[in-house]
Order: structure tokens, then sequence, then C-alpha cells
């Protein structure tokens, strides 16, 4: 009876994970964001976004936190704290866009909530933003 648990308990961990799809994780990856994406600002965050070849595709998300903002584990802590943000919205995000997130140092003391609330508000708004915008001649959308 206990072995008959394990299948479905191990089911809805792997469906509450953040998945390595959704994650951007090499350098040419972050670097085709910055050279050939938009870019939006909020108070705490600096967001980086272009939309991707595969545009069915889930988006990707990348992080990157400068050294200025404290210690290994002061960056980490920041990096955990937004990709728990990404976690519990995925299903909220638009398809399709490679995103480059950038904290600033205010993210560090500010309280989860507030960090959360800015953070969807912004990738909302510059995904959406830049969905309903016309493509320029000459570029992919």
């Amino acid at each position: 009876m206990h072995d008959a648990a394990k299948p479905a308990a191990s089911a809805s961990r792997s469906s509450r994970r953040y998945p390595r799809e959704c994650r951007l994780l090499q350098r040419a990856g972050f670097d085709a964001v910055y050279e050939g994406g938009r870019r939006r600002a909020s108070k705490q965050f600096l967001v980086f976004y272009r939309r991707r070849e595969a545009a069915a595709s889930a988006s990707r998300f990348g992080i990157s936190v400068k050294k200025a903002l404290g210690g290994a584990v002061v960056r980490n802590r920041l990096k955990r704290r937004i990709r728990e943000i990404l976690r519990l919205h995925r299903q909220e995000m638009a398809t399709g866009w490679d995103i480059v997130i950038h904290p600033r140092s205010s993210v560090a003391t500010a309280p989860f909530g507030a960090i959360e609330r800015e953070l969807v508000e912004l990738l909302k708004s510059a995904v959406g933003a830049a969905s309903s915008a016309p493509t320029p001649p000459g570029t992919k959308a």
C-alpha cells in the first residue's frame, strides 16, 4: 500500500518543478536576447526579452545577478526567489519567448509578495506589449 502512493507523489512533485526546458542556460542564448531583443524596466527589475523562432514552445527564462548585489549567499537567494516566482506563475506566462531577468539591489531586501507582484506584472506587460506590436520588416517575429 505504501508503494502505490509513491508514483502519485512523484507525479505531483514533477508537475510542480521548474523544468529544464524553461531555463535559458547557455551564454549564446543570453547573448542573443541581449543583442536581438528588447528591454523593459521596473523599480526592482530589468528584463530583456526576445521572441523565439519556435514560437509555440515554452518560454525560457534566464537570471543574471551582478556580483555587486552581494556575496554568493545573497546572489543565490535572489535567484531562488526569482525561480520560485517563475515556477508559481509559469502557466500564466506567454509562450515562445526567451527572457533574461536582472534584479536590482532593492530585491535583496524587498518582501517576497512585493517582488512577485512586480515581476509578474513586468513580464506580462513586456511580452504582452511585444506580442501586440507590429514586427518591423525584415525581422523575425
